[in-house]
């Protein structure tokens, strides 16, 4: 009995945002096999029943699934409140979604849930697990930010925007913590195949994609595993595949007029119907 006290009390607790499919869900089963204790949030509970199944089956893991709209102000406080006592370890920042078309004519109520999930969720719940961290010595901190943060987003404004806000923002915190244990990264992929792709233009389905993205689309397995392979090593930012490197920098050799253009171009060849 002393002997199995010893071996729980050594078990570190991981939150994942937007666990129930795609990269949080890769993610989620990157820490089951690590043999964390899962505390995962997401909107769709049906998806993430199956997921805590799986994981707890599969891996023999303790997994708490809370149900919550990450959009709501101050929900990142009702999270903390359901977790309790609980140290977290590890937190990641992966729940999103993307809007197209131009801003003078897009929902508002749905660009206000993606800025206040991308930006005051996101910002206030690592606000809230960061303190603890810090105390401990010890944590790490996954934010997912996108390729899309290194240029001006026409036609996705509020995404582009937001994901920018994420990259500058785990930057300057991973700096201000230097020394203490805790690290941030901010993952920066391209175009995943994932659920996301279908969300951005609205037409949520069940099966493959009719989206047009065709090229350069990453895999979500691989994503998952380049980015928690660089928040383990407690990397600053981490951007998956050498051509999306090489897209990130691109921005840095033209005006920024050209790259709108560009990058206004490339979204509606893809995204319009």
């Amino acid at each position: 009995m002393v002997e199995e006290l010893k071996k729980s009390s050594i078990i570190k607790t991981a939150l994942v945002t937007g666990a129930a499919s795609g990269l949080g869900y890769e993610l989620a089963l990157l820490l089951a096999e690590d043999n964390y204790k899962l505390i995962l949030v997401d909107l769709d509970s049906e998806g993430l029943e199956v997921v805590k199944t799986e994981l707890e089956n599969k891996f023999n893991v303790e997994v708490l699934a809370l149900i919550k709209d990450l959009s709501l102000p101050n929900i990142a406080q009702d999270i903390m409140s359901a977790v309790g006592n609980v140290h977290i370890d590890v937190l990641i920042n992966n729940a999103g979604f993307g809007l197209f078309g131009t801003f003078a004519e897009t929902n508002w109520e749905r660009e206000s849930a993606m800025l206040h999930l991308h930006i005051m969720t996101t910002t206030h719940l690592t606000k809230l697990v960061l303190q603890g961290m810090v105390e401990r010595g010890s944590g790490k901190i996954l934010n997912m930010s996108s390729l899309a943060a290194f240029q001006p987003g026409p036609l996705m404004s509020i995404y582009y925007a937001s994901k920018g806000y994420m990259l500058s923002f785990s930057e300057a915190i991973a700096n201000e913590l230097k020394g203490t244990g805790v690290t941030v990264t901010a993952l920066c992929p391209g175009p995943t195949k994932t659920a996301f792709q279908d969300t951005v233009t609205g037409t949520v389905s069940e099966g493959a994609s009719d989206n047009k993205i065709k090229f350069n689309m990453g895999c979500a397995k691989t994503v998952a595993i380049y980015g928690y392979e660089a928040m383990l090593k407690g990397k600053t930012y981490a951007i998956p595949g050498r051509f999306n490197k090489f897209l990130s920098i691109i921005p840095r050799f033209m005006t920024r007029n050209a790259t709108a253009a560009l990058v206004r171009k490339i979204q509606a060849k893809n995204r319009a119907d």
